[in-house]
Formats: C-alpha cells, sequence, structure tokens
C-alpha cells in the first residue's frame, strides 16, 4: 500500500508519466514487494527553469531531474531492500528522462503502522487482522 509521490523536470507529457509509473510500479512490486494493486503514484512535473542544483537550473545545465517520495509501513523491508530500490530507481528513471543529474532522489519514508494506512484502517489493524485470520484457520 505505498504511495509515491514523484517530481519530474520535464514538461506536462502523459506518455513519459505513464512511463515513469509503469517503471515506479514493478520495481516497488519486485524489490520491495509491495503489492501493485496497492501502490498509488501521484507524478507532477515541474518546469526545468524553475529547478535549481548547484545554483543554475537544471534548464541552463541541460539536465534533468526528479524526486520520489515513497512511503511505506515501517519494518517491511530491509536496508538492503530499500537500497537496491534507490539505486534501481536511480538508474531506471535516468533511462527514461535522459541526461539526469546526479542530484536526484529517492526518499523512503518507514511510517509506523499505527500511523498510516488506507480505507480508513491502519496498517496495524490489517495486520492483526491478518494475523487473527491466520490463527482462526490453524
Amino acid at each position: 500500500m505505498p504511495i509515491l509521490t514523484v517530481l519530474l523536470s520535464t514538461p506536462p507529457d502523459t506518455t513519459v508519466s505513464a512511463k515513469v509509473a509503469g517503471t515506479l510500479s514493478r520495481l516497488t512490486a519486485a524489490i520491495l514487494h509491495k503489492k501493485p494493486e496497492l501502490t498509488s503514484i501521484a507524478i507532477s512535473h515541474v518546469d526545468p527553469a524553475h529547478w535549481f542544483v548547484g545554483g543554475p537550473s537544471l534548464a541552463a545545465q541541460r539536465k534533468t531531474s526528479f524526486f520520489l517520495d515513497i512511503r511505506i509501513t515501517d519494518e517491511t523491508n530491509t536496508a538492503d531492500e530499500k537500497a537496491a530500490y534507490i539505486d534501481a530507481v536511480f538508474k531506471e528513471i535516468g533511462a527514461l528522462l535522459g541526461e539526469l543529474h546526479h542530484e536526484s532522489y529517492v526518499h523512503v519514508h518507514d511510517v509506523r503502522g499505527a500511523a498510516y494506512g488506507f480505507g480508513g484502517l491502519t496498517q496495524t489493524h490489517r495486520a492483526v487482522a491478518a494475523r487473527l485470520q491466520s490463527l482462526a484457520s490453524v
């Protein structure tokens, strides 16, 4: 049930957004083991003339960049899985956007299950209910 918020330093383009969303959904499932049907991705585009790194704009540097902010339930992934995810996202989004600035970011938030949820239920509630259901079927 992760939610991913993405900023891209590209003009709005539904084709680019769809490719980025597809790539992120695939990597999130493959590396972080999150269900694609519960993964939400919101993408915004920022004009490269309005995105600055080290002083000059990305437009002036003729580079692209991105910022991915992903929230996952705490303790559901190892440090190695998160490191592999960050590496894979950087490489694959770079391949999609071209001439990627090194200062492009992935921020994985480990959020407490009691403070995070969807559909009106916390992740802690879902985990406890799943555990009780598995015990009842034994």
